[in-house]
């Protein structure tokens, strides 16, 4: 039975200071996410869901076995957010950069968009840009470990909104984190999600 592994940072844990600490990402990657994976190995193992790709464990759970389905959508939410991230600063280019302007006027006008949802998120949560069967993007809130995996939702990029996320570096200032957050997103990675 293959085991779910917890993926190696894809940068530097020092290196995005202004937007989260070493420290910051020593808990958040090394015991949040890491946990997630330990419980969700623990509670596939001997079941039915042993051996099955991550997507399927999360699609198979959603609607009748919340201690597998919550374990299963954070280790991929968190996965997937760590890719979300870049050091250097980028901005979307070709396609995605159209796609945007199409479906929220501008780039300003997403980033504004998205940064509301984010940060009117009642409680833990994740805000999401997906891309929605018929082409178009479309940013939502998702709720503790809700994610868009295993639906009709294709996601492309997120953003952690769960206090563990921000605060040691920004105290109550979720808002802080969000506006940090636009330094630092891998655009490259958001584009190759695109359908």
């Amino acid at each position: 039975m293959s085991m779910f592994e917890l993926p190696d940072l894809p940068f530097a844990p020092d290196s995005m200071p202004d937007l989260t600490s070493a420290e910051t990402f020593s808990f958040h990657h090394g015991k949040h996410h890491a946990g997630y994976v330990k419980k969700l190995n623990a509670a596939v193992e001997g079941t039915n869901y042993a051996g099955l790709p991550l997507a399927e464990v999360i699609i198979s759970s959603r609607d009748g076995d919340p201690g597998v389905f919550n374990n299963a959508a954070q280790h991929f939410n968190h996965a997937f957010f760590w890719n979300c991230l870049s050091p250097e600063a980028q901005g979307p280019e070709g396609p995605l950069a159209e796609l945007i302007d199409r479906d929220f006027g501008s780039f300003d006008a997403f980033k504004e968009q998205f940064s509301d949802k984010a940060a009117k998120l009642f409680g833990s949560g994740w805000a999401w840009l997906v891309q929605n069967p018929d082409g178009t993007l479309a940013i939502a809130q998702y709720k503790d470990a809700e994610t868009p995996e295993g639906t009709e939702h294709r996601p492309l990029l997120t953003l952690d909104v769960w206090e563990h996320a921000y605060y040691l570096d920004h105290q109550n200032n979720r808002a802080g984190f969000i506006e940090a957050f636009w330094k630092h997103v891998n655009w490259q990675f958001v584009a190759s999600n695109l359908a």
